[in-house]
């Protein structure tokens, strides 16, 4: 982090990241609990005995969540999925104005999708709507994940569009 910044934009930075890695970390534990669900669930079956019905619901919230939570870490990371088989061939300059460019269409497909997601978390509470499988859920609980995680891969890639990072190295194949 840059010491030349003020202190109060240093400090949300700071908590900034530190939103990005807390949820991480939250999909980590749901990543856990999948493990744990799925091995009491069959575990259950095998005993002949049927799984409790919130095992079930509550993995496929875990999948989602993990899914959700741990997306803008993962794109900070780069490690979502993108080849590199075509921008390895392109002179530098040429791969580094696609790679903005392809990071801009990012930020605005994500911003779109978190603004839909808010309508639709604006929605779910209106109508005060409910997940009754296993027991009442509020929905919106569901749907908030997706403005809030859509609007940080968002900011995540804007990072690599307007920043001094590029989202793509130039160098095909696994680079671990």
């Amino acid at each position: 982090m840059n010491a030349t910044l003020p202190a109060p934009l240093r400090l949300l930075i700071r908590a900034y990241d530190g939103l990005i890695s807390l949820m991480a970390i939250i999909a980590g534990g749901a990543l856990v609990w999948l493990m744990v669900a799925i091995v009491t669930s069959v575990s259950m079956r095998n005993l002949g005995v049927q799984p409790f019905a919130w095992l079930f619901t509550s993995t496929e919230y875990g999948v989602f969540y993990m899914t959700m939570l741990g997306a803008p870490w993962l794109v900070r990371r780069r490690g979502h999925v993108h080849i590199e088989l075509v921008t390895a061939a392109l002179p530098d300059r040429l791969r580094r104005g696609l790679s903005r460019l392809v990071a801009l269409g990012c930020v605005v497909v994500c911003a779109w999708l978190a603004w839909r997601g808010f309508l639709l978390v604006q929605t779910n509470i209106e109508r005060m709507d409910y997940d009754v499988r296993a027991y009442f859920y509020p929905r919106w609980l569901l749907t908030i994940a997706f403005p809030v995680s859509f609007g940080l891969m968002a900011m995540e890639f804007a990072r690599f569009a307007f920043g001094r990072e590029l989202m793509h190295s130039g160098q095909a194949g696994i680079h671990e």
